[in-house]
């Protein structure tokens, strides 16, 4: 009798078990296998990561915007100074990222230990640095924004407690960059997740006085975020203790690594640089904003938080692609990363084209939700309806950029973003504001204009390849 032997080979999971397992977090082998499923596990934890952060932006200035003009462009001023923190913070996260990535992809666990321990000693140096003088400056800073005398005086305490804060936020980048290069985004998703549902709680509670917490006004908003990220942060610090399975932080690991530490910061230097060229043109957009007085300000900070409600959820898609460019160029698959980034890319050009068309579409009925001001609303709708035009733009972009910095070169972004930002989009928002009939609305213009210019470079210098032989 002749034996007959069958083999049976496994069904490729479900959508609804790869979301699953994305949720739980994945021990998939991003550098083999399907390319879409890799894309859907990392996508998946990095964009609801997102989803919550957008969510507090838009809570956040919702509450704020109960106490007034002068509260909202408190919270406006601030946070344009404030993006120099976060320029900081994602500056040293992409580097981070793709060494710890490129670690990952090569089977290096040692040497992905030894890159989140020197970015770990990195960031705590630049929280120092930032923090204290922020703490003692910060009602001079409001002033140079071009803050009234009222807005000064009801809003210093709450510049103070962001400003001089600011290490929590820098923290909170840069340990969630070390689990995302790893490959463990559902980790980094509920740190996030931690963090911000306590904001959210504690915001009503410490704007209004609700039970027994004070009422303290625009400040409660900011304690409540300080508050919320630094327990975030604690809550960090002890899963990278505790480890995990793809990185496992061991005593031996624990010192500093002058070799390792000079690489990064020298990756961290052009990334950081690549930020603070984009964020600081944010500083400007605002003084030339400021310009048009209160109201204007107000309608700005309503509009691009609901724009940053949108874009935040996209960022993750975007962090997925720089995962997959840094683990497979240390597996050696250029290819594969290549391809990662042109679907990633046309994900989030559906995505966040399609809410980009609804905010243009429900702009009064949107802003309406944060104010009724007469003098804010047309101009808030305009805003909305102007840098929404620009979201097919926003999408693709954001991915590129984030694929160079996959890869290690963040130094072609930072060119892209020096071009983009101050020699197209900072001269053309003040000429369209204050030559043009277009006021306040030019500045708005002037973005779309200058993103969709930067797509078309970043695009070109993508073709060419060269971010494929970078080494970190």
């Amino acid at each position: 009798m002749q034996m007959q032997s069958t083999t049976k080979t496994e069904a490729p999971p479900t959508l609804w078990q790869s979301v699953k397992e994305a949720l739980r977090g994945s021990h998939q082998d991003y550098t083999t296998g399907s390319l879409n499923r890799s894309i859907l596990l990392l996508a998946i934890p990095m964009v609801l990561e997102m989803v919550l952060e957008s969510l507090f932006a838009v809570v956040d200035v919702f509450w704020v915007s109960r106490l007034g003009s002068d509260a909202i462009a408190t919270v406006g001023l601030t946070e344009s100074v404030l993006t120099l923190v976060f320029a900081i913070g994602i500056g040293l996260s992409m580097s981070t990222t793709a060494m710890v990535a490129r670690r990952i992809g090569e089977k290096d666990a040692d040497g992905a230990a030894i890159s989140a321990v020197q970015a770990v000693f990195l960031g705590l140096i630049a929280s120092l640095a930032l923090g204290l003088p922020f703490f003692l400056f910060s009602s001079r800073l409001l002033g140079l924004m071009g803050a009234s005398p009222a807005i000064i005086a009801g809003g210093s305490n709450y510049a103070r407690i962001a400003l001089g804060g600011s290490g929590v936020v820098l923290m909170l980048f840069l340990n969630n960059a070390i689990f995302r290069g790893a490959g463990d985004a559902a980790i980094a998703m509920r740190l996030l997740w931690v963090s911000n549902i306590l904001n959210l709680i504690l915001d009503p509670c410490l704007i209004f006085g609700l039970g027994p917490f004070p009422k303290m006004g625009v400040t409660g908003a900011a304690l409540a975020t300080f508050s919320g990220r630094g327990i975030g942060v604690l809550y960090q610090f002890y899963r990278l203790g505790k480890g995990t399975e793809r990185l496992k932080i061991l005593a031996r690991h624990m010192r500093l690594n002058g070799t390792v530490l000079l690489r990064l910061l020298g990756v961290s230097l052009s990334g950081i640089l690549q930020f603070v060229i984009g964020q600081a043109s944010w500083i400007g957009l605002v003084r030339i904003v400021s310009l048009f007085g209160a109201s204007a300000l107000a309608s700005y900070t309503i509009s691009i938080r609901i724009i940053i409600f949108a874009i935040l959820p996209s960022w993750g898609l975007s962090n997925a692609a720089a995962t997959l460019v840094g683990q497979n160029l240390g597996a050696g698959h250029p290819d594969r990363a290549r391809n990662a980034v042109w679907r990633t890319g046309l994900w989030n050009m559906v995505f966040l084209g399609s809410v980009g068309l609804v905010f243009i579409a429900f702009a009064p009925w949107i802003i309406g939700l944060f104010t009724q001001d007469p003098a804010v609303v047309p101009t808030a709708v305009n805003s909305l309806r102007i840098f929404s035009c620009g979201n097919i733009a926003y999408a693709y972009g954001m991915v590129l950029l984030q694929a160079f910095n996959g890869a290690g070169d963040t130094v072609t972004p930072t060119y892209v973003n020096l071009f983009g930002f101050w020699i197209v989009e900072i001269p053309l928002a003040w000429w369209l504001a204050m030559h043009t009939r277009m006021h306040v609305n030019g500045v708005f213009v002037s973005v779309v204009v200058a993103q969709s210019l930067m797509v078309l470079i970043s695009l070109v210098l993508f073709r060419q390849g060269k971010w494929a032989k970078q080494r970190i």
